[in-house]
């Protein structure tokens, strides 16, 4: 009934967990059945240790949050040879959300994730500032966002996942841009650049000052862009931002999404992503849909 496919992914259902929201899944393992879930991407695995952004680095805002962790990680090397081994025999799919500041960074970490049997898929952040020139996000720009793509795609052999930033002025054009380039689907949306002020402090809320915003608040903004880009890429859309119900899911489907990612929610419930299923389920079952896919994309 649930079941759906992303590329040469076979997912058990449409529901997934966002990156830097779900650790490494066992974080939550007391809370959800893992193997209940489509698929779960770990947090963004760099070339080697980050500590992340100095304190403080989140924020709650009206309906959402800002967060600047700044990817802190152990590195690719820690992941591979100590976390894979703890999660590797979970019976669904094991996404790594791969992030770097340079080409040749993506594909170093890309190379060594592709090794890992038990890891199908990568899903690659081109939100990240590219060191190389001048620190303009790789995602803002087609030309930059098609050539790490096209470089990663040429070491990775599996499904490769792209998760697009929003901070654009067309993400119609970077879409076709790294599909073209070779990715098997895209995740979107990433969070929206936001800031906020203690005004009893006078100072911001975030030590970088700005930060990613997130939560039900970029809901609709992202569901409008997943319907945008579902419209004009032959590839698989994976919808996210805000989700914190199944209404919300179905939202995402309807608009194109052929799968979703619970991100926020999880800070929230941790038990969110069960409940979700559950009321996919429900909603199949309420209006005699035998295929979630009967109601993908008929918006």
């Amino acid at each position: 009934m649930l079941n759906v496919n992303i590329h040469n992914l076979k997912l058990k259902n449409p529901v997934m967990t966002a990156s830097g929201t779900f650790g490494y899944g066992e974080e939550f393992a007391d809370f959800v059945d893992l193997e209940r879930l489509g698929g779960f991407i770990v947090k963004g695995t760099t070339g080697s240790h980050r500590e992340g952004n100095p304190y403080p680095r989140m924020a709650e805002t009206p309906s959402g949050m800002l967060n600047a962790v700044g990817l802190q990680n152990g590195g690719v090397e820690r992941f591979c040879s100590d976390v894979y081994h703890r999660i590797k025999h979970l019976d669904t799919n094991i996404i790594v959300n791969v992030s770097g500041h340079s080409i040749e960074e993506y594909c170093s970490v890309a190379e060594q994730v592709d090794a890992l049997d038990r890891i199908p898929a990568i899903e690659l952040n081109i939100s990240c500032p590219n060191v190389k020139q001048g620190g303009m996000t790789f995602g803002v720009d087609p030309v930059q966002a098609a050539k790490v793509v096209s470089a990663v795609r040429k070491v990775y052999h599996k499904t490769l996942i792209v998760k697009l930033t929003p901070n654009v002025t067309s993400i119609v054009d970077i879409a076709k841009a790294v599909q073209d380039a070779g990715a098997d689907s895209v995740s979107l949306i990433n969070t929206l650049l936001g800031m906020a002020v203690d005004v009893e402090r006078r100072r911001p809320m975030l030590s970088t000052v700005t930060g990613g915003l997130s939560g039900p608040a970029v809901k609709p903004v992202a569901v409008r862009m997943v319907w945008q880009v579902a419209h004009a890429v032959q590839i698989p859309v994976i919808g996210l931002g805000g989700i914190c119900s199944a209404a919300d899911a179905l939202e995402f489907l309807m608009a194109g999404a052929t799968a979703v990612q619970v991100g926020t929610a999880n800070f929230i419930d941790p038990a969110v992503t069960m409940k979700i299923i559950d009321g996919l389920e429900d909603y199949c079952k309420r209006h005699a849909i035998n295929d979630i896919n009967e109601i993908i994309g008929i918006i």
